[in-house]
């Protein structure tokens, strides 16, 4: 039975999560294996399941493992190598490592565009914009918290295009834009709000990334600005220039 303090005013759970997340970061257990069961958990520290359950949810929140119902919980993959360019889509990204991708919409619509997404997109303040806010997952982990905007004149009935079409891509092309680029991104950090944290389930003493993006139709004409939150500790980014 491995010792933990218990006269040292810190949790159980507490000490038993950074016992785990030491672990992890050692190499102890690598990227996608499972970790011991909530038993063998029991009886190495010798507490109960209800501790166990608090020490693994609390790993789970700051997106170091994932739980599968009916198979146990496994570490998380480690950071995202996620590519900017161009052509950026999320979840060819994320495919292409072998992630799934995933996401829950938050907020779906139509708004005055505020001067800054007015200038982004090249209309007049005030104009009507769609406004969505999603978290996107990488094998049910939050990496990323956005809000976008789309002119809404061009694109009226999008949040049904959007249901009817599994990607983004698909449902612009509907609308005839069958290619879009990047025309901009910026790159900032700063710490979350608490309620950007949650979302992320992450620890509000964690930072994130922010990028802000404009994209372009073929005429070069803007069709969408985002501004995203992306939990540092979960991505690298990578600029391609070409």
């Amino acid at each position: 039975m491995e010792t933990i303090d218990r006269k040292s005013g810190s949790a159980l759970w507490h000490q038993i999560g950074e016992i785990l997340a030491a672990d992890i970061a050692a190499g102890t257990f690598a990227p996608g294996a499972k970790l011991p069961t909530e038993p063998e958990l029991m009886e190495r520290f010798g507490v109960s399941r209800f501790t166990v359950r608090q020490a693994l949810g609390h790993l789970e929140q700051r997106g170091l493992v994932r739980a599968e119902q009916g198979r146990g919980t496994f570490v998380h993959r480690g950071a995202l190598d996620y590519t900017l360019s161009k052509k950026t889509r999320f979840s060819k990204n994320l495919i292409e490592q072998g992630f799934e991708p995933g996401g829950e919409l938050l907020i779906h619509e139509v708004v005055a565009a505020s001067e800054r997404v007015a200038a982004r997109l090249k209309l007049a303040s005030g104009a009507p914009v769609i406004h969505r806010r999603g978290v996107m997952t990488a094998d049910g982990v939050p990496v990323e918290l956005g809000d976008s905007y789309y002119p809404a004149d061009r694109f009226p009935d999008f949040d049904k295009a959007r249901l009817q079409y599994e990607t983004i891509s698909a449902a612009l092309a509907s609308y005839g834009v069958h290619d879009y680029v990047r025309l901009s991104t910026e790159i900032e950090a700063r710490m979350p709000s608490a309620e950007e944290a949650r979302l992320l389930r992450q620890p509000k003493s964690t930072p994130v990334l922010v990028i802000l993006k404009v994209d372009v139709d073929s005429d070069g004409v803007p069709i969408a600005y985002a501004e995203t939150l992306w939990s540092a500790e979960r991505v690298t980014f990578n600029v391609d220039l070409g």
